[in-house]
């Protein structure tokens, strides 16, 4: 029983540090990204701690599923297998992001050594590799979104949490999914209005109420037992 406690008190910690890394990224460096592009290479830094959050992130999403699979198997092997698949997916689409940032550093510099006259091809080149980010952010969160759909199932079913805690999870993911695709179709702009409140009852559930459940009350060891 002490495994599973340690596992899930490393899988609140890490949902933590995973949304707590990707909200300092969106509101640090992702600006300066949407900006002119002469304004990239001079804040570096800040893009540069962008993209090691990213990577944080992605390690982070990774390390999850992989805490999680001893446990979830014990339920249901295909979908602990699927979810590590997933997310493994995930981080995939994320680190496309970072690789950006880091490439618009070099573009935003070269186009400042050009000087003026010859911006123009730049510009274009930073609009389609932000688009080519941003596709990849929304397609990252619909595998996401897929993904956790299945594991909220799953920890409903073996009551490993309590079932409203997954239920909410299940709402949560199912509002992001929704969210994702209506971006990526070009129906609603997430950053805003509805498309912000969407990503509400998610972000609570990832951010503090499953990741402290997990700290403080654990799996139930009941569900745990009876699958011996």
């Amino acid at each position: 029983m002490n495994t599973y406690r340690k596992n899930a008190i490393t899988v609140g910690v890490l949902f933590i540090i995973t949304m707590i890394a990707g909200i300092i990224e969106s509101n640090f460096s992702a600006p300066i990204l949407q900006g002119p592009l002469n304004t990239i290479y001079p804040n570096e830094i800040q893009v540069k701690i962008g993209a090691l959050l990213i990577l944080v992130m992605s390690i982070g999403i990774v390390c999850i599923a992989i805490t999680l699979f001893p446990v979830l198997k014990r339920h249901n092997e295909t979908i602990a297998i699927t979810y590590v698949c997933f997310r493994t997916i995930e981080c995939a689409f994320l680190i496309v992001g970072a690789v950006i940032s880091l490439l618009l550093i070099t573009l935003s510099q070269n186009c400042i050594t050009a000087g003026a006259p010859d911006t123009s091809n730049f510009e274009i080149i930073r609009k389609i590799a932000i688009t080519v980010r941003y596709s990849a952010y929304q397609i990252a969160m619909i595998i996401l979104d897929l993904g956790s759909l299945m594991l909220c199932y799953l920890l409903y079913q073996s009551k490993l949490i309590p079932r409203w805690l997954s239920a909410w999870g299940f709402i949560g993911y199912a509002l992001l999914l929704t969210r994702a695709l209506l971006d990526l179709l070009g129906i609603i702009d997430t950053v805003h209005d509805v498309g912000m409140m969407m990503y509400i009852p998610g972000g609570l559930w990832e951010l503090l109420v499953f990741s402290l459940w997990l700290f403080v009350k654990g799996f139930h060891s009941s569900a745990i037992t009876s699958v011996q």
